[in-house]
């Protein structure tokens, strides 16, 4: 046990990494509560208590048919799912603590392995909320139909990875001005409650509000899902492109952020805390 072991080739090290990276995926699966199923009939809880809270809402305002020519409840979980997805993996990856943990003193674990657990983990538990909830509907209510699963699926896994990017750059800037950054992650996520688009469809919204939501990827991921959803629905204010291209720049910049931060983070900047 006192044997340090060494990785003979880069076959072992990626095999290595990638043990590293699962154990500490399960590990960020377990940290909410102590027991894994109870963890994750939570979080299907949640997505699922989102999307009755707006379907009702659209009933109580009495539009819930003049908003697009498809089923109106693939319409709110195409919007739920991704908006989940995002901040969820925002908030893994920012509360990670892979600059700061007392766990990076002990080779071979590094910033990469943790950043890695945390948003796989928050991944996980939202494509199965995803999965479950879609497929109860789908066999007790009514067969869901869409044009392009594919589609879905890439705007969900982007809006993923968009929440990554965006995560290390706040992950970064954390141990510089801890609580600073804890609000500024609080003030995005909440921001994107009604940033994001999920409620509305693009091609509906007037002009003049347009730009209050076009700087977003998220608005532009959303729309995008729905026009795969849907096959009466072609968004024509949105594009994928924007949003894949914020994407690398803000992961490019997260990295660059966190190799700085990396470098010059010093232990001693807790103890006065």
């Amino acid at each position: 046990m006192f044997v340090q072991h060494k990785n003979r080739n880069l076959f072992q090290a990626a095999f290595t990494t990638l043990a590293l990276i699962h154990h500490q995926t399960v590990y960020n699966m377990r940290m909410g509560d102590r027991n894994a199923v109870v963890g994750l009939l939570l979080t299907i809880l949640q997505s699922s208590l989102m999307v009755l809270a707006f379907y009702l809402m659209y009933y109580v305002l009495g539009i819930r048919g003049s908003l697009v020519r498809g089923d109106f409840l693939v319409f709110i979980m195409s919007g739920i799912f991704i908006f989940m997805t995002h901040i969820q993996a925002v908030g893994a990856v920012s509360g990670s603590g892979a600059l700061t943990s007392n766990m990076m003193q002990h080779a071979p674990l590094n910033t990469a392995i943790l950043i890695s657990g945390a948003a796989l983990a928050a991944l996980y538990k939202q494509m199965l909320a995803c999965i479950v909830l879609m497929w109860l509907y789908h066999t007790i209510m009514t067969p869901i139909e869409m044009e392009s699963w594919l589609g879905c699926l890439s705007m969900l896994l982007l809006s993923w990875l968009c929440g990554c990017g965006v995560g290390m750059v706040f992950l970064s800037l954390r141990p510089w001005w801890p609580k600073g950054a804890g609000i500024i992650t609080m003030v995005y996520q909440r921001i994107n409650m009604v940033a994001s688009g999920k409620m509305f469809l693009a091609n509906t919204l007037p002009g003049f509000m347009l730009p209050w939501f076009d700087w977003n990827p998220l608005f532009h991921i959303i729309d995008q899902s729905r026009g795969f959803a849907f096959i009466n629905y072609s968004p024509q204010r949105t594009s994928v492109e924007y949003a894949l291209w914020f994407t690398v720049t803000v992961i490019m910049v997260g990295l660059m952020a966190e190799f700085v931060t990396r470098n010059r983070v010093s232990v001693s900047w807790s103890m006065g805390k």
